[in-house]
């Protein structure tokens, strides 16, 4: 997952986020502040989201790569067979099956 991907799915948040401080701008025109406190007060909050958005975005990626590799492990070809192998065996190793084989069982009402 790139940045650009991640940010394309935070848009709509930013949008609400320029939305939100339009309007506290516009109510901070009401009042008499400075100038420094009208424009400090939008850049806080605007620097405040991004570093909220690298942290998640970090620790996504953190964990999708670690997932990745797990599945990588997991499903590798050699590994895979030798889980199947040791499925089947605990399978073939129960009494319903060693019936059922025998023909002492059948699946049928």
């Amino acid at each position: 997952m790139s940045f650009k991907e991640f940010f394309k799915q935070k848009i709509i948040g930013f949008s609400l986020l320029i939305f939100a401080l339009l309007t506290i701008e516009i109510f901070l025109m009401i009042y008499n502040f400075k100038f420094f406190i009208k424009l400090y007060i939008p850049i806080i909050i605007l620097i405040v989201y991004f570093i909220g958005i690298f942290i998640e975005y970090f620790s996504k990626k953190r964990f999708y790569e670690k997932l990745n590799n797990l599945l990588n492990l997991l499903f590798d070809e050699a590994k895979q067979q030798k889980i199947f192998e040791n499925r089947w065996q605990s399978i073939r190793q129960k009494k319903c099956y060693q019936n059922y084989k025998s023909g002492k069982d059948t699946f049928e009402r």
